[in-house]
């Protein structure tokens, strides 16, 4: 006979895994801290490579001025006021990043309980129903 709760159960664990399975599987794989800390790296490499492109067209495009003065004190001020822009600006989305990835964990974190308790609710009801199953053969 069909217990319609538990197909609901199911139900609900099915389509639970299907729109959680690019989300909240991946993710639970790792540890918070080391979840993060690889989303932090990744941001820094794309940082400073980004940075590194918009510097290249700059001199590109300054390529003229630069040549022409071949001065060392301007250049010492553009390499202190890129190294400062460059570090505030790493820091201000290393933040960000760090906040997006440890809410995206969390969430993910709190779906992963939701579904665990799910599934021990579904095997609860199969150890229910087995254990009222083997009493009825006993009689």
């Amino acid at each position: 006979m069909l217990n319609e709760e538990k197909i609901r159960l199911m139900t609900e664990i099915a389509m639970f895994e299907k729109k959680a399975r690019k989300e909240v599987f991946p993710i639970n794989r790792y540890f918070k801290g080391d979840y993060i800390s690889s989303h932090l790296i990744r941001s820094f490499a794309a940082y400073t490579f980004t940075c590194a492109i918009c510097l290249a067209l700059w001199i590109l495009y300054r390529s003229e001025e630069l040549l022409n003065t071949m001065d060392i004190k301007i250049f010492t001020d553009y390499a202190k006021n890129l190294a400062v822009y460059y570090v505030t600006g790493l820091l201000f989305y290393l933040a960000i990043t760090w906040w997006v990835y440890f809410r995206r964990y969390t969430a993910a974190n709190k779906n992963m309980k939701i579904y665990q308790a799910k599934l021990r609710r579904l095997e609860k009801k199969y150890e229910a129903s087995a254990s009222r199953e083997s009493e009825g053969e006993q009689r």
